[in-house]
């Protein structure tokens, strides 16, 4: 967020503009995509933007389907990115879960909630993986030998409290995210085909070109 504007801002007051937009139209159906597990995140200043949108979604009357990823392709990018320099980086031992979704299949989950009324969907992609196989198939697509760093948490604890303490939320916001959940399992319920390892392969092909 480099345009002044709040998580609170865009997840929040953008969303309600247009939930309001659709009930004056008399649009019959409002679909939203948040995250696994918002509910008991809300102390993060991303999902707490995004579970306060939820809310009022909920108390519309409009008939909803709330959306809930783990976590996308485009994000596993990350590790790809560390990959090509030749290591990865993870904290802890590597070993929590993840099984991320890419976009075509959860846009094909979000026609199908279509048909459904008011219900929250838990979805992920069709690989459970361990951060460290997440981190093999990143480093094996880009031609890389295996080597990850395991980072101790008591370093990601450490480097929370001083975001949190000499940042602002713009610049803490989405690292406080993603160092929250890295440190968990995030295991949804599997869907779609397409697959991280193709998904990886075919970034190193681009790249290539």
């Amino acid at each position: 967020q480099k345009d002044g504007l709040t998580y609170m801002d865009v997840d929040y007051q953008a969303n309600k503009n247009l939930l309001e937009e659709a009930k004056r139209a008399g649009v019959k159906k409002f679909i939203y995509v948040s995250v696994l597990n918002g509910k008991q995140h809300r102390n993060l200043k991303i999902i707490e933007a995004k579970e306060a949108f939820v809310d009022e979604l909920i108390a519309s009357g409009i008939d909803y389907s709330i959306i809930r990823p783990n976590g996308f392709f485009s994000d596993m990018k990350d590790f790809l990115d560390m990959a090509k320099k030749g290591k990865v980086y993870l904290f802890g031992s590597g070993k929590k879960k993840i099984n991320p979704i890419h976009g075509k299949d959860l846009a094909i989950a979000c026609v199908d909630s279509i048909h459904v009324s008011n219900e929250e969907i838990n979805i992920g992609g069709p690989d459970i993986l361990t951060q460290n196989e997440v981190a093999e198939l990143a480093l094996l697509a880009s031609g890389k030998p295996i080597n990850i760093i395991h980072i101790p948490h008591w370093i990601r604890k450490s480097i929370l409290k001083i975001l949190r303490t000499f940042t602002s939320s713009k610049t803490y916001g989405p690292l406080e995210f993603f160092l929250t959940l890295m440190a968990e399992d995030a295991i949804a319920p599997r869907y779609g085909s397409h697959r991280l390892v193709t998904f990886f392969q075919n970034e190193i092909d681009v790249l290539k070109k």
